[in-house]
C-alpha cells in the first residue's frame, strides 16, 4: 500500500500515483519474464483510489507505525483484488484528474466487497501521447 500526499504534500498526487502504476508494471514486465524463466508465476495489479483517510501514527508505547484507515485504502484495495494481471484500474475520482495524461477504458460499475453499491471503475492502459505541437512561421 502507497499513499501519496502524507506526510509530506506533494502537488497532483492522483497523477504521481497513476505515474507510478505505470512505471512500475512496466519495470514488473521484465522482472516477471526473468523468474517464469526460473519457474516462478508472478502477477502485477493496482488499484489506484483519491479521497480522504485518518493517517498518523498508530500503535501503543514501545511499538508504534505510521498508518491510514478509511475508505478511500479500501477502495483501492478492492480495485486492485478486481484488477486482472498487469492491469491498473483506477477510480472514477481518479480518473477526472488525471484524465489528460493517461489513456483509460470504462470497465463499468463493479461489485466490490465491502461496498454497498456498484462502483465505476477504469483501466489505465497508457500514458497519454504529448500533444504535437506545430510551429507556425
Amino acid at each position: 500500500m502507497v499513499w501519496f500526499n502524507d506526510p509530506i504534500p506533494c502537488d497532483e498526487p492522483a497523477a504521481r500515483a497513476v505515474r507510478l502504476a505505470l512505471e512500475m508494471r512496466d519495470a514488473m514486465g521484465e522482472l516477471m519474464a526473468t523468474w517464469r524463466k526460473r519457474g516462478h508465476e508472478l502477477d502485477f495489479s493496482v488499484g489506484v483510489a483519491l479521497g480522504y483517510a485518518t493517517i498518523g501514527r498508530v500503535g501503543f508505547e514501545g511499538r508504534y507505525d505510521y498508518g491510514a484507515v478509511g475508505s478511500v485504502l479500501n477502495l483501492a484495495s478492492r480495485l486492485c483484488d478486481a484488477a486482472p494481471p498487469g492491469q491498473i484500474v483506477v477510480s472514477q475520482r481518479v480518473l477526472a484528474e488525471v484524465e489528460e495524461i493517461v489513456e483509460a477504458e470504462s470497465l463499468g460499475l463493479l461489485e466490490l466487497k465491502g461496498f454497498g453499491k456498484p462502483v465505476e471503475a477504469f483501466a489505465v492502459s497508457a500514458a497519454a501521447p504529448a500533444p504535437v505541437l506545430s510551429r507556425r512561421r
